[in-house]
C-alpha cells in the first residue's frame, strides 16, 4: 500500500530489501490534491514496478483530507489525545480491504503497509490491535484463509519513531526529495500541519535537510 509518503515508500524499500517482489496499490480516494499520488506513481515507475490505482469516493467526506469546507489544523499539539480533523473514516478498512482482495487473487501471503503507532496523529486504524483484528478477520473471509494460506499483515514500521524511519530510509536509499508527507499539494511543503512537522522533526533529529525544502 503506497501513498508516496516517507513511511510507506520507506516501507516499500524495506520490502524490496528482502527480495520480495511488490505489487504496489495507490489510492485516490477524493483527496483534496492528487501530490501525493503522483510520487507513488513516480517511485513504483522508477522501480519497474507493477501498480494499481485504486479510486473511489467518500461523498459523506467526514475528513479536512476531503472536505473543502473544512480547514486542515495546523500548529495543533502533537501529544494531543484528540483525534484530529485530518482522520478519515476507516481509511485503512478500506484499503486493506482492497489489498486482501488483491491477495487472495495473486495469492500473495504478505500485505505491507506503512502504519506507525509512535509518532502518529492517534489514528486508530494505525494501531496494533486494529492490525491483529483485521488480519483474523480477513482469514476468516476469504477462500484461500479457509483453506489454511494465512494471508499476513504486516506494518514493519509500527513500533518506529519519524526519525528511525528516516534513519532507515537513508540506510536504504529511499529517495527522499520523491517522498511527499505535506497533508496540502503546494509547491513547498507547509510546514505547519501534523505531517509536516513530524517529517521536519525526524529530519532536525538526525541533523539533516529535507530535499523538499531547498
Amino acid at each position: 500500500m503506497l501513498s508516496g509518503g516517507l513511511d510507506s515508500t520507506t516501507t516499500l524499500y524495506y520490502v524490496l530489501s528482502k527480495n520480495y517482489s511488490p505489487i504496489c496499490l495507490i489510492f485516490d480516494y477524493g483527496q483534496k490534491h492528487k501530490k501525493e499520488i503522483k510520487f507513488a506513481k513516480k517511485i513504483a515507475k522508477n522501480l519497474g514496478l507493477e501498480y494499481y490505482i485504486i479510486k473511489f469516493n467518500l461523498p459523506w467526506k467526514g475528513s479536512s483530507l476531503l472536505d473543502k469546507n473544512q480547514d486542515i489544523p495546523i500548529n495543533r499539539k502533537l501529544n494531543s489525545t484528540k483525534i484530529p480533523s485530518t482522520y478519515v473514516p476507516a481509511r485503512n478498512v478500506i484499503f486493506l480491504s482492497y489489498a486482501i482482495s488483491l491477495a487472495e487473487v495473486m495469492k500473495v501471503k504478505y500485505i505491507f503497509y506503512g502504519a506507525n503507532q509512535v509518532d502518529f496523529s492517534g489514528y486508530p486504524d494505525c494501531r496494533k490491535e486494529f492490525i491483529l483484528s483485521f488480519q483474523k478477520m480477513a482469514n476468516k473471509a476469504t477462500v484461500l484463509g479457509n483453506k489454511g494460506v494465512k494471508i499476513e499483515i504486516k506494518a514493519p514500521l509500527l513500533k518506529y519513531t519519524k526519525s528511525e524511519i528516516l534513519k532507515l530510509a537513508i540506510k536504504l536509499k529511499v529517495p527522499l526529495e520523491l517522498t511527499w508527507s505535506c497533508y496540502r499539494g503546494k509547491k513547498r511543503p507547509c510546514g505547519v500541519c501534523d505531517a509536516c512537522r513530524y517529517r521536519k522533526k525526524a529530519f532536525l533529529t538526525l541533523g539533516i535537510k529535507d530535499p523538499l525544502e531547498n
